[in-house]
């Protein structure tokens, strides 16, 4: 089955205003209508506002790093699903490994984030991956399928069909490692076995899984060419619009 290949960009703690709609703008000259593949940025809070009228109408759509799993409330910092949408969202990262570390974020929370963001219009990139101490100790199938299984909890066929999975080494995240196109495959290979046992043959086949990890130009083409990799999610390189569009361009080249 043919899955349409995605490529998401991840910011982070990254761009002031003026520096996101600069981004965008280069972006959108250099990929041009670039529908073949799903692009999305996925700038923070602050900005979304901004880039939302700079893509609006081009081939890059907008998501968000982080969701909350109420509608509202006393939530300090927090943003919810409708104010998401209200800013042009189409996407959601839920689960991001910074989001586990940093931010203590629980399998349990996860499973309601995907919830709530499943009960709306919006679409969740949900993210799993093993640290090196796990990869070393030969405990790759036992997080990422651990993970997966926790954050998917009670959903439906009908709502797992939504989910956009990630992998995501946490070993290779902003560390210029990269877990070699073979490693990669195996791991997605695995995820979508799972799909495949919990759900059926037709949804895992169609759900599209990305790999996440020190993603760049040089490697984009080898690992986009695997067949259970669907794209990529992009922290680094997608501060930088020429890059950016490198990997996009690669994509492209496996594609056509």
């Amino acid at each position: 089955m043919n899955r349409k290949a995605f490529i998401a960009g991840n910011w982070k703690m990254f761009k002031t205003r003026a520096e996101a709609q600069a981004t965008v703008r280069e972006l959108v000259r250099l990929v041009g209508d670039g529908r073949e593949v799903d692009l999305v940025v996925c700038p923070p809070f602050t900005v979304l506002w901004a880039v939302r009228e700079v893509v609006r109408g081009t081939a890059v759509q907008l998501g968000a790093q982080n969701v909350h799993w109420e509608e509202q409330g006393a939530y300090t910092g927090e943003v919810s699903v409708s104010m998401l949408l209200d800013c042009g969202c189409r996407y959601a990262i839920v689960g991001h490994s910074e989001r586990r570390q940093f931010f203590h974020e629980s399998d349990e929370a996860i499973n309601l984030k995907l919830k709530k963001v499943l009960s709306t219009e919006l679409l969740p990139i949900l993210c799993v991956g093993e640290s090196l101490e796990q990869r070393e100790a030969d405990q790759v199938q036992e997080v990422v399928l651990g993970q997966l299984e926790r954050a998917m909890k009670e959903l439906t066929a009908p709502q797992a069909s939504r989910v956009i999975i990630a992998y995501e080494p946490v070993w290779a995240i902003g560390t210029g490692k990269t877990a070699t196109p073979e490693l990669a495959q195996e791991v997605h290979c695995i995820l979508r076995r799972w799909l495949s046992n919990h759900y059926s043959d037709a949804l895992a086949a169609q759900t599209r899984i990305l790999y996440g990890g020190s993603v760049k130009p040089e490697n984009a083409r080898r690992l986009m060419a695997q067949e259970d990799i669907d794209g990529a999610l992009v922290g680094g390189a997608s501060l930088d619009p020429q890059l950016f569009a490198k990997i996009v361009k690669e994509t492209l080249t496996n594609i056509n």
